[in-house]
């Protein structure tokens, strides 16, 4: 499979089923309500309990002078200050969950869909991949954040050595440090970049694995990792998406940006464009997703079901290596040379012979 087939059919695949481009724009929404429910609300009621005159705060400036002294601040409005925590852990637990419940049943769709094209969408086959493909997500997802956090960790140590030879440098000659500071910096910010692309492109394979041969998160990951080293037209895949992503992503978020600068009209204008920009980039990550699950599903899946893999792309000419033709094992008509022809009939008619006699 080509890179070209593969993005038609992730695109046809979400044009089909464009209802779960609303399902995103539904969770926006949600979202939206859930936290002047649970964060604006009882906010509001504890400034209103605690005496607070909020009358001073029209700039911004004014609330980070109200928190210039925070301990001051925590002394005197301890329980405020443990309900807004409160308010924010709930809040992000429930868009947390969610948000994976609708990814879950989201790709679930997708993963069927590449199954069973002919299946219809219907919410009720959503919710019902939602619930069996959810807990197996949940712990692909805090296997892959126990990853980020490592790799976290890892590039905060390489910074802490970079920042300790340039403070070293900086001792004998500020021009050198200067140049070891830059030279560094664009090192650790590329290898950053690449790792991070790296581990996003395993995470993405990891639940088109999850989910076609539905297995553990830890073999899911693993398996991943396998496909990636042994396709490794995969990743480019997956960077030529990233990358699309990313582009039409940052020019839908800069058409709904000039509104907001309007006072009063431009907040009630961008609200929509907003939520626009969110619709598309909820389709553009659908696509993303469909179009991976359709490479691996291509490469990985059929490879197992019938013994054979479609060759790799070469990413170059975007085309696959032409089959090599060979004799051997060969037993079409069409491949059998006249004197092999020749053979076979003296066989028959030997055979033939000696069922006569």
């Amino acid at each position: 499979m080509t890179y070209s087939d593969a993005i038609k059919a992730g695109f046809r695949t979400i044009n089909r089923r464009m209802q779960l481009v609303g399902v995103q724009a539904v969770l926006m929404v949600v979202n939206c309500i859930g936290f002047f429910v649970v964060v604006g609300i009882p906010l509001g009621i504890a400034f209103v309990i605690f005496g607070l005159d909020l009358t001073g705060l029209t700039q911004a400036r004014d609330i980070f002078n109200m928190f210039s002294s925070p301990s001051d601040f925590v002394g005197k409005y301890l329980w405020l200050v443990l309900m807004v925590v409160t308010s924010i852990l709930l809040y992000f637990l429930l868009v947390t969950t969610l948000g994976l419940y609708v990814f879950s049943g989201s790709a679930g769709i997708v993963g069927r869909s590449i199954l069973e094209p002919s299946v219809p969408f219907s919410m009720k086959r959503f919710f019902s991949e939602a619930r069996q493909f959810f807990f197996p997500l949940m712990w692909y997802a805090c296997l892959i954040s126990l990853v980020f956090i490592a790799i976290a960790f890892m590039l905060g140590l390489f910074g802490g050595g970079i920042a300790a030879i340039v403070s070293a440098a900086k001792s004998q000659d500020s021009t050198l440090a200067l140049f070891l500071g830059i030279f560094f910096s664009l090192v650790l910010a590329l290898g950053a970049i690449g790792i991070l692309l790296v581990v996003l492109a395993v995470t993405v394979f990891g639940i088109a694995a999850l989910f076609f041969k539905r297995e553990g998160s830890w073999k899911a990951f693993k398996d991943a990792c396998v496909f990636l080293w042994k396709q490794q037209n995969a990743f480019w895949l997956y960077a030529l998406l990233f990358l699309g992503y990313i582009v039409v992503s940052f020019f839908a978020i800069l058409i709904s940006f000039p509104f907001r600068l309007i006072p009063i009209i431009g907040t009630i204008i961008s609200f929509p464009l907003q939520l626009v920009s969110y619709m598309v980039q909820g389709y553009l990550g659908l696509v993303v997703l469909a179009v991976v699950f359709t490479y691996y599903y291509a490469l990985e899946i059929k490879k197992l079901e019938t013994g054979t893999a479609e060759p790799p792309v070469d990413p170059a000419t975007d085309l696959a290596p032409a089959p090599v033709s060979t004799d051997e094992g060969s037993t079409s008509p069409e491949d059998i040379s006249p004197s092999q022809a020749s053979q076979q009939e003296e066989t028959l008619l030997a055979s033939d012979e000696k069922l006569e006699g």
